[in-house]
């Protein structure tokens, strides 16, 4: 379990190695009016820039409430919504498939076979589910979690669902915002927080229903 808390340490080092370099630049660069500027600026196209920001969050420390809430104030709170939480799911497929896509051997010889497989454990119960949604809405670890999902191959049918679970309330909640005309009040983080656990309370039945042993 240790090696495995290594893993994640060196995860979140990376992701917080580009904010540290330049996240105070694109802070002052991203405001909400800055990006929306920059994004009408692409016309018809607007819509994709604003995924397409999202999704190279894993990348460079983009601000990705920001955009979201961009995409609520072009596109309104429902069309922006889906925007949002596509482009949210797009940068955790994108961490999932890079990591598992790196090879278990990769994993292994960081966090040793027992590491991998206690995570891979952990990951393929309930457990995972559940930290995959709870992470979305939160700094750095949606990232990392994904990322982490990713090299203990994570079940994807389960990823996948965990992952829309904590990004689509979080995509439709700052798009809202942005819509309104607001940046960050309270409630943003109350229903980004609330939601994702209702949702996957609902939805979590269909992967263990047939197979309760898995749960960790």
């Amino acid at each position: 379990m240790k090696r495995l808390f290594l893993i994640f340490l060196i995860l979140a080092a990376l992701v917080l190695i580009p904010f540290a370099i330049f996240g105070k630049r694109i802070e002052e660069m991203m405001s909400l009016e800055n990006t929306v500027e920059l994004m009408k600026n692409q016309g018809r196209w607007a819509w994709a820039a604003g995924i397409g920001l999202l999704v190279i969050d894993l990348l460079l420390p983009i601000l990705g409430t920001v955009v979201m809430s961009a995409l609520g104030l072009i596109y309104g709170p429902i069309i922006g919504g889906i925007l949002a939480s596509l482009g949210s799911i797009g940068a955790g497929l994108l961490a999932y498939g890079l990591c598992r896509s790196a090879g278990r051997d990769i994993a292994v010889r960081i966090a040793g076979k027992d590491g991998i497989e206690e995570g891979e454990r952990i990951f393929s119960g309930e457990a995972g589910g559940w930290m995959i949604a709870l992470s979305r809405w939160m700094p750095v670890l949606p990232e990392v979690m994904a990322c982490m999902a990713g090299l203990t191959r994570m079940p994807l049918p389960r990823f996948v669902i965990a992952l829309a679970c904590g990004s689509v309330p979080l995509g439709f909640t700052f798009a809202s915002i942005g819509a309104a005309g607001t940046e960050r009040p309270v409630m943003t983080l109350v229903l980004s927080a609330c939601l994702p656990p209702i949702i996957w309370l609902i939805l979590r039945p269909v992967f263990f229903r047939k197979n309760p042993a898995k749960r960790p």
